[in-house]
């Protein structure tokens, strides 16, 4: 696509980085078939070639107005679209670079601006985590709504950790919210590890990927959140310590393991970073990568003699309905392991029946900027996921495991508190 930056544009990073991108896209529309959003107001301008189309008039210096701000914020940011795109766009960069400039042309009301404050400041906050625990005492009390946001208190179990060392240690990110809201998530996931000889580690430094402030906007504030985590996981990262070298950094939340597989190109034009950040992504694997290596260990603990899928005669595990979130399937391309990989440790697993490509709804803070839309995607995704009474709906992100439980009695889980829950019986 010919793009003509504005003056305001050239030569800057944004402007490159944007121009190059927008090179790549021939409107061709093939992409438009698979956005969620186009799939249920049917608006042009609310797929991505339509908002590729308001970039770039904003780009080459059109007046920016509040229309072309709502049909960026109503962008998933899904990267469904980077899946089917035939040029390879990167559609995800291109979003995060218009929504910045319009940020910076277009006043928000005062409303807005104040519920994305409480969202970026609120769920990072070291009070997100009694505030949680208020919520859920006063559970019954809390309207419709919001009480759909406060889950269940975690079970006892969710609080016990392994103790044992092991030769082999992965460092693992516990994340801004699951650590309050759900989490037994990071518990399964060292008990998992612990199981299959891998000791789990945690850098207290460590917090928010950065994922959160950069998709509201706050650029530099997302920034600061990766440059502090790298500082925090750098001495394990390169072994510096006495703990030893890490053989990767796990993230058991996919939304946040597709935010710090970027790191490398969130901090290129940081010369006091690139490189610790190109690092840090290359040792950063969604836990499921850990799978292939992790059945040998565990299938025998599970009864499986070889921990191959097809034997009627070994015992099963249960029966899942498996989510693939978009940031798992789409931004970091991973498909079929958990499914696979369950298998061979005796699951029965399958996926929707229609529409496992597209978004629940949840993307982060997106369910509570944009209910409507989000709870019609959730309605739209759990009708396909159509669990039966004996089934178990599974994901590997909080963000979809609990906008998914909001609107189904049928319990809603991480695939490694399953698996956990299978060994600790075994």
């Amino acid at each position: 696509m010919q793009t003509t930056l504005a003056p305001e544009f050239q030569g800057t990073s944004e402007g490159r980085e944007a121009e190059a991108i927008l090179r790549k896209c021939v409107h061709c529309g093939f992409c438009t078939a698979t956005c969620p959003t186009y799939q249920l107001l049917g608006d042009e301008l609310d797929g991505p070639r339509g908002r590729i189309y308001l970039m770039k008039q904003v780009l080459e210096g059109a007046p920016v107005t509040r229309k072309t701000q709502a049909h960026l914020d109503r962008c998933l940011t899904c990267r469904n679209c980077e899946t089917t795109c035939p040029s390879g766009v990167q559609y995800g960069h291109l979003v995060d670079i218009g929504r910045r400039i319009v940020e910076r042309k277009v006043e928000r009301p005062t409303g807005e601006k104040a519920v994305r404050w409480l969202l970026k400041e609120g769920l990072t906050s070291p009070l997100f985590k009694p505030a949680m625990k208020l919520g859920q005492a006063l559970r019954p009390l809390v309207p419709g709504k919001l009480r759909n946001k406060v889950p269940a208190p975690a079970p006892a179990r969710a609080h016990r950790w392994p103790t044992r060392e092991h030769p082999r240690k992965v460092l693992m990110l516990l994340g801004c919210v699951q650590p309050a809201m759900m989490p037994n998530i990071n518990a399964a996931t060292a008990r998992v590890l612990d199981a299959a000889g891998i000791q789990t580690l945690v850098a207290d430094g460590a917090g928010c990927c950065g994922a959160l402030r950069t998709h509201l906007n706050d650029h530099e504030g997302g920034l600061a959140d990766m440059r502090r985590n790298i500082d925090a996981w750098w001495p394990l990262a390169e072994g510096l310590t006495s703990q030893g070298q890490v053989e990767a950094i796990v993230m058991n939340a996919s939304g946040c393991g597709v935010a710090v597989k970027e790191y490398g190109h969130a901090l290129a034009h940081d010369p006091a970073y690139a490189d610790k950040a190109r690092r840090i992504s290359e040792l950063t694997q969604d836990l499921s990568e850990l799978l292939p290596g992790l059945v040998p260990a565990l299938a025998p603990r599970l009864g499986r003699a070889t921990g191959k899928p097809g034997s009627a005669a070994l015992p099963t595990h249960g029966r899942l309905v498996f989510h693939p979130p978009c940031t798992l399937q789409h931004g970091q391309q991973l498909r079929g392991g958990v499914e696979q990989h369950l298998a061979a440790l005796g699951f029965e697993v399958r996926l929707a029946g229609a529409e496992s490509h597209l978004c629940c709804g949840s993307a982060g803070t997106y369910s509570v900027l944009q209910p409507e839309l989000a709870t019609q995607l959730r309605d739209r995704k759990l009708g396909h996921l159509a669990p039966a009474d004996d089934e178990t709906l599974i994901s590997a992100n909080i963000g979809c495991i609990q906008h998914l439980q909001s609107g189904t009695a049928t319990p809603v889980r991480h695939w490694v508190e399953v698996l956990d829950d299978a060994l600790n019986r075994g």
